[in-house]
């Protein structure tokens, strides 16, 4: 399995390193794919690299598109490449479309959320025509949202579950001693 984090400067770093450890530790090959040339720089001034280049990165090669929020989801939301990979990623079944706190908004402002259960950064939420969830990790199909920083474990679980099924999920989290959260 492969995924790859979409990074631009401004994301939330705890939202892009802590799925990329855990999915890292379950076999999973993660790609940092940057939107601009070069290292990027997270919301907490946290430079990142090697990065893949953006335009040049072969998507079709990734069976999951995770976005981290922050500040980036901004410059995310007004990048029409952005927009079309999310919308190739939202329409195809065999792959699975990840978005964090800020991110899941740009799915919503985009239709991508409508008939959907999904959660985001409680603040952001508007009427995105889906089930907004108030939950740390939301899984709908091949649709996974998470609320925010505090989340970015529950989130990276819900991603592994899906990628690597329950059984290998639940190896990593006793590997990492993780109970649950009660919400």
């Amino acid at each position: 399995m492969k995924a790859a984090v979409l990074l631009d400067n401004g994301f939330e770093e705890l939202e892009a390193m802590g799925p990329t450890a855990l999915l890292k530790r379950a076999g999973v090959d993660v790609d940092l794919v940057s939107v601009k040339d070069g290292p990027v720089v997270g919301r907490f001034g946290i430079a990142y690299q090697p990065t893949l280049p953006f335009s040049s990165y072969d998507f079709d090669q990734a069976d999951c598109l995770i976005l981290p929020g922050g500040p980036q989801h901004e410059t995310l939301r007004r990048n029409e490449a952005v927009l079309k990979l999310l919308h190739r990623f939202a329409e195809d079944d065999q792959k699975v479309l990840a978005a964090i706190c800020a991110s899941p908004t740009i799915l919503g402002q985009e239709g991508l959320l409508k008939g959907k259960r999904y959660t985001c950064f409680t603040a952001l939420n508007q009427d995105f025509g889906g089930t907004y969830v108030d939950a740390y990790a939301v899984t709908d199909g091949n649709l996974i949202t998470g609320r925010s920083a505090a989340a970015s474990i529950e989130f990276a679980w819900a991603i592994m579950e899906k990628l690597c099924g329950k059984e290998h999920c639940d190896q990593v989290k006793a590997s990492v001693y993780y109970k649950p959260v009660v919400q």
